[in-house]
């Protein structure tokens, strides 16, 4: 998009205003860091915009303290900008077994999918942050055929950002933003380990 002028202008009969006001569909994708990060940020601009938040995290654990949720709560409860409503499902990297665990993984990621669609037919928020979600969708926990069609018809003007590797080719067609990362270096590579304040 060259000097924020459209490559191509739809003959579609909508004014430029209506046009900017369509919803977004953005999936952040690829094996890089920062695909959370930059929904994240979306997030607070959502926030100041006044539009209420609601953000689904599908493999972290609700045990783990992570800056964007502390920043993001805060954020919802200063009174300022809007609400921010926060879901977390599963107790983290969902695909490690861990011994003695009787939880059902595929089982509350279906139930946080099942919350999503009643979010989006009831219109209760304005901002989306579907966080990891690429992965139940991959593992075939929650079928890729209802999520384009669920995300395709949500009413109104609802955006929503959904991030996680391996993003299924239907979801990227439905998009109408789509961002893969692509890693360059990792302090992981060096044998470094993650830190607080750069991943969570």
């Amino acid at each position: 998009m060259p000097q924020g002028k459209p490559e191509h202008v739809p003959d579609d009969g909508l004014t430029t205003r209506a046009r900017r006001r369509q919803p977004v569909l953005a999936v952040h994708t690829g094996p890089g860091k920062g695909k959370s990060t930059a929904a994240f940020g979306m997030a607070l601009r959502a926030w100041a915009a006044g539009w209420p938040v609601v953000v689904y995290q599908f493999v972290k654990s609700p045990k783990w303290k992570v800056g964007e949720e502390a920043a993001l709560r805060t954020l919802g409860e200063s009174g300022r900008g809007a609400p921010v409503t926060w879901h977390k499902m599963g107790e983290g990297w969902s695909w490690i077994q861990r011994p003695g665990s009787e939880r059902d993984h595929a089982a509350e990621a279906a139930e946080g999918w099942a919350q999503i669609r009643r979010d989006l037919a009831a219109e209760a928020y304005r901002f989306y942050v579907l966080d990891e979600f690429t992965y139940p969708i991959k593992w075939g926990w929650i079928d890729v055929a209802e999520v384009v069609s669920v995300l395709r018809d949500r009413p109104g003007g609802q955006h929503v950002v959904v991030t996680g590797r391996d993003a299924a080719p239907e979801l990227i067609d439905l998009a109408d933003l789509v961002t893969e990362m692509t890693k360059v270096k990792h302090p992981m590579d060096a044998g470094r380990k993650g830190q607080q304040g750069i991943e969570w």
